[in-house]
């Protein structure tokens, strides 16, 4: 296969979100950047369940090809209006997922969707993300082109995307699939502190953008967790790498 590694690595990523219930019957979508300016990308083929995508299956795309969704093998046409403009437009990422997890799209829908640094987790995202207010329907070429403007800042790697889900940028797929386990699990804990109807213990401002910045910089950590989380697919589900 051409590209082994990086559809290895992302397929195994595709097979974690149905672990972790980050997947949504047949749609949503991750890519990744296989070439230096970010324009030709991987990513999964049309409403394919998550849980049977292996690395063969990825679709090898370029952002800049606009007969991409006349070709035969076409890519799921929203996946294509927001990754593919992603892609485009913003080079520095690499790899781009969205998906609909639970936690994490309940926060989008309520009418102020920050997330408060309440504690080390919700900390590590302090001013780091961005929220999408302006949502304009499915991520047809539009929307997608519409969203892409939003991420020019290489700084900014979590687009909260108002009344749709998430989006997590990244270096690789490890670096992403991290960012995007961490990120809903701190969606949970925040909605379910909510959810409690007691006051909030919310961190001061030094102290929460210390702690993103350290979790920003922690040595290591997602290239270690993504290795152990293939570890665990080569034990149980071999057939992700093929």
């Amino acid at each position: 296969m051409d590209y082994q590694q990086e559809r290895i690595d992302l397929a195994a990523a595709f097979r974690w979100a149905v672990r972790l219930n980050f997947h949504e019957a047949v749609a949503n979508h991750f890519s990744l950047a296989v070439n230096a300016d970010g324009s030709q990308f991987l990513m999964n083929p049309n409403q394919r369940h998550f849980s049977l995508i292996r690395a063969s299956d990825l679709l090898l795309l370029d952002a800049n090809d606009p007969t991409t969704m006349q070709l035969p093998g076409a890519p799921d046409p929203t996946a294509w209006g927001l990754h593919g403009a992603i892609h485009r437009h913003c080079r520095h990422a690499s790899c781009v997922m969205h998906c609909h997890s639970v936690y994490a799209t309940v926060l989008a829908s309520l009418h102020n969707s920050e997330l408060l640094p309440i504690d080390q987790t919700t900390a590590a995202f302090y001013q780091r993300y961005i929220i999408d207010h302006q949502f304009g329907g499915l991520a047809f070429e539009a929307e997608g082109e519409r969203c892409a403007t939003l991420l020019s800042d290489p700084k900014v790697k979590v687009m909260i995307m108002g009344n749709h889900g998430l989006l997590v940028l990244g270096d690789n797929v490890a670096d992403t699939f991290n960012r995007l386990y961490y990120f809903e699990r701190a969606a949970k804990t925040y909605i379910l502190a909510l959810q409690t109807g007691q006051p909030l213990r919310t961190l001061a401002n030094p102290i929460a953008a210390k702690v993103a910045q350290e979790m920003e910089t922690y040595p290591e950590q997602a290239a270690r967790h993504f290795s152990d989380l293939k570890a665990i697919l080569d034990r149980d589900e071999a057939d992700y790498k093929k």
